[in-house]
């Protein structure tokens, strides 16, 4: 399975003024260490992100069983892969058919391996995929949206790299250092040391990661002391949204919506 290798190299220009419209227009990061949501949010759009055996997916599972919706770029892209898909095609005359299992499905640990020892592979393969990405991670936004959820989380590997990084507040990274990332890497994967460092070192790094972060969950540690500070990242993200974000959630449009309906119709019944 490839964790992380699928980028997003740009969003599409309508793709642009949408996210501006869900989350109150680029540049607005909001959230800074410790302090409150800025006011002038208008969804609240938690991106998670971090490294390669870093603890990242377990996160995203812990907000899934909290009941905050997780838009899963790493899913995205399996899906853009999937045999036959328009990804799928481009991916295999780019690469050719011994990427390919008995089935015809793209064979991920292979290809993986071809693009963690390859840079500019990579970067191909990113090109290749990211208008399916992008335009996916949208839709799955758009339609939580429409179902009235205000606060999203967006688990992007590449978060920064695709610099998604400006549409979504807080930006949350999950940290360990490099001597646990790579001993845990090599235990899950029952890699060499070599193949775990070409991996880690095809991703940005956790530490300079850890530097553009709002949130910081220091996962070095045991799964209880990653559940305590995950109730304490929880909590903040969970807290009221502010006034601005309420009446540009969907609830809030609705409500509006309502307010100038009532509006008119009285208005109507006073002149009339």
């Amino acid at each position: 399975m490839l964790v992380g290798c699928f980028g997003i190299q740009r969003v599409s220009v309508t793709q642009q003024f949408c996210l501006s419209i869900f989350v109150g227009g680029e540049g607005n990061r909001g959230l800074v260490k410790g302090k409150d949501l800025k006011q002038g949010a208008k969804m609240r759009l938690v991106g998670l992100t971090g490294g390669i055996a870093s603890g990242k997916s377990t996160v995203s599972s812990m907000f899934k069983h909290n009941h905050i919706p997780v838009v899963d770029a790493d899913i995205i892209a399996r899906d853009a892969l999937k045999k036959n898909s328009g990804g799928y095609k481009k991916v295999v005359a780019a690469f050719g058919p011994d990427i390919l299992q008995d089935d015809g499905q793209v064979d991920r640990l292979k290809l993986g391996r071809i693009v963690f020892s390859d840079a500019s592979k990579r970067q191909l393969l990113n090109r290749l995929l990211a208008p399916y990405i992008s335009s996916g991670i949208f839709l799955e936004v758009l339609k939580l949206w429409i179902k009235g959820h205000k606060v999203i989380i967006l688990d992007i590997p590449l978060l920064f790299e695709a610099k998604m990084d400006k549409w979504t507040k807080p930006i949350v990274v999950v940290w360990v250092d490099p001597e646990t990332q790579l001993r845990r890497l090599m235990e899950r994967d029952n890699s060499t040391e070599d193949d775990a460092r070409n991996r880690i070192n095809a991703q940005m790094s956790l530490d300079l990661k850890k530097s553009q972060a709002d949130i910081v969950i220091d996962n070095t540690g045991s799964r209880q002391d990653l559940q305590e500070r995950f109730s304490e990242v929880l909590s903040h993200v969970k807290r009221p949204l502010t006034w601005t974000e309420f009446w540009l959630s969907r609830d809030g449009a609705l409500s509006a919506l309502l307010g100038v309906i009532i509006g008119v119709l009285a208005g109507k019944k006073f002149f009339w």
